[in-house]
C-alpha cells in the first residue's frame, strides 16, 4: 500500500512539471514565432499580388478563370458596384472572385486553393460561398423570363425556315442531370436513368443559348413532366405568356405552351440529312429539333465553362442547387460580355456526332382540353409550315 502511495505521488508531480513545461514552452513560443506569423503573412500578401498580376498578364485567362481578363473585372465591378461584395484589410474582391472562378474551372478545390493563394481552408471556403451568394443575388438582372413582346432574332432572320411558323414561340426547355452526393437513405430517390445519384435541372433558355429560368433541386428519379407541373405552380413559377410557347422533347406532355413533337414520326437531324421529309409531320419535327437544340446547346456550353459541374460530390445537395444556379447567371453574363465561339462550336460538333442515327420521337400523348389546343395549334403550324416547303419545292 505504501509502494502504491509512492508511485501515485511520483505521477502527479510528474504530471505536475508536464503541465508547467507546456505552459512555458506555449508562452515563449509564442513570443518567438509571431514575427515569423507576421513574415508568413507579408510573403502571403506577395504571393496574392503576384498571383494576380499573372492573371492579369495571362494570355488566356480563360484556361485559369473561365472568361477572359476584360470580362472578369466587367464582374467584379458589378458585384462591387452593387454591394454585393466589398474589399477589407484582408482581401480583395479580385482574390474573391478569382479563387470563386477558378475552383468552379474544375481545377482547383478548397485545399489546392489554400495552398496558392496561402490563405486557411476556412477563408476559402468563406470566400466560396459569400461570391456564390452574391452572385445569385444578381439573378433579377441575368435570369429574365421573356415577355413575349418580340420575336426572337433567331426566328425573325431565319430565311422562311421558322418565321412566321414559330412567331410565337420564347424559347425551349428541358431538363439535365448533375451528380450528387446523397445518403444512403436517400440514394434510390437521386438514381434516374444513371446509375448514379443525381439532381434533375429543369431549364428554359431563348435561343440566344441565355437561360431564363432555372429550377434545380430535383432529385434525378422525378419525371420531367412532373418538375414541369412544378415549376408553374410554384411561386416563382415558369412563366408562359397568353398565346406564347415553349418548345419541348417528347418527354413533356403536349400542351398549348409546350408544344412537343409528332410520336411515332423521325426526329432527329441526322436522319432528315439523308431523307428529307416527306410530309407536314416529318417537316415539323425537323424544324422543331433544330429550334429546340438551343437548350442542349446551352447545357453543353455550360457544363463545359464550369466543368464543376461534372462533379460536385463534395457537395450537400443545397450547395449544389446554389452552383448550378450561379453558373447559369454567369453563363448568361458570358454570353453577353465573353461568348467563347470555340466552345460553342466544339459543342455543336460534339452534339452532332452523339445524335443517334435514327430513331422516332415516342412520348406523352396529349390529355385534356389544354392538351387539345396544342395539338390544334401543332397541326396548324405543320400544315402551314409544309404548304410552304411544297411550293417552294
Amino acid at each position: 500500500m505504501r509502494q502504491f502511495d509512492i508511485n501515485a505521488i511520483l505521477a502527479i508531480v510528474a504530471y505536475a512539471g508536464y503541465l508547467a513545461c507546456m505552459q512555458y514552452m506555449t508562452r515563449h513560443v509564442s513570443r518567438i514565432e509571431r514575427p515569423t506569423t507576421q513574415s508568413q503573412r507579408c510573403n502571403g500578401n506577395q504571393v496574392r499580388r503576384e498571383l494576380m498580376a499573372q492573371l492579369e498578364a495571362h494570355y488566356n485567362a480563360r484556361s485559369v478563370i473561365r472568361m477572359s481578363y476584360d470580362a472578369f473585372t466587367r464582374l467584379v465591378a458589378i458585384l462591387r458596384g452593387r454591394g454585393l461584395l466589398r474589399d477589407n484589410q484582408y482581401s480583395f474582391v479580385e482574390e474573391q472572385v478569382a479563387k470563386f472562378l477558378h475552383i468552379l474551372s474544375g481545377q482547383g478545390r478548397v485545399r489546392s486553393e489554400s495552398f496558392f493563394f496561402r490563405r486557411s481552408t476556412e477563408t476559402i471556403s468563406r470566400h466560396f460561398h459569400k461570391v456564390l451568394r452574391a452572385l445569385i443575388t444578381l439573378q433579377d438582372q441575368f435570369l429574365v423570363q421573356p415577355n413575349g413582346s418580340t420575336v426572337s432574332p433567331q426566328i425573325l432572320n431565319s430565311g422562311g425556315r421558322f418565321y412566321p411558323y414559330f412567331k410565337n414561340c420564347i424559347g425551349a426547355i428541358d431538363g439535365t442531370h448533375i451528380r450528387v452526393k446523397v445518403s444512403k437513405e436517400d440514394v434510390s430517390r437521386y438514381r434516374g436513368r444513371k446509375n448514379y445519384p443525381t439532381m434533375n435541372v429543369l431549364a428554359a433558355c431563348t435561343f440566344d443559348l441565355k437561360f431564363t429560368y432555372i429550377l434545380p433541386g430535383w432529385e434525378g428519379s422525378a419525371s420531367d413532366s412532373r418538375i414541369l407541373d412544378n415549376a408553374l405552380s410554384r411561386e416563382d413559377n415558369l412563366n408562359a405568356p397568353q398565346g406564347k410557347f415553349y418548345l419541348a422533347d417528347a418527354g413533356y406532355m403536349l400542351r398549348s405552351t409546350f408544344l412537343t413533337p409528332y410520336r411515332s414520326t423521325r426526329y432527329h437531324l441526322k436522319e432528315y440529312s439523308r431523307h428529307p421529309p416527306e410530309n407536314p409531320k416529318e417537316l415539323f419535327n425537323l424544324r422543331h429539333s433544330s429550334l429546340r437544340n438551343a437548350i442542349e446547346r446551352a447545357f453543353g456550353v455550360l457544363k463545359n465553362r464550369f466543368p464543376i459541374l461534372a462533379e460536385m460530390s463534395r457537395y450537400d445537395v443545397e450547395t449544389v442547387s446554389e452552383i448550378v444556379l450561379g453558373c447559369c447567371i454567369l453563363h448568361n453574363f458570358l454570353v453577353d460580355f465573353d461568348p467563347d465561339e470555340e466552345i460553342i462550336a466544339q459543342v455543336d460538333r460534339d452534339l452532332m456526332n452523339n445524335e443517334p442515327d435514327h430513331g422516332l420521337a415516342n412520348g406523352a400523348i396529349a390529355r385534356g382540353e389544354d392538351g387539345r389546343r396544342g395539338e390544334i395549334l401543332r397541326d396548324s403550324i405543320a400544315a402551314q409550315m409544309w404548304n410552304d416547303y411544297i411550293t417552294r419545292h
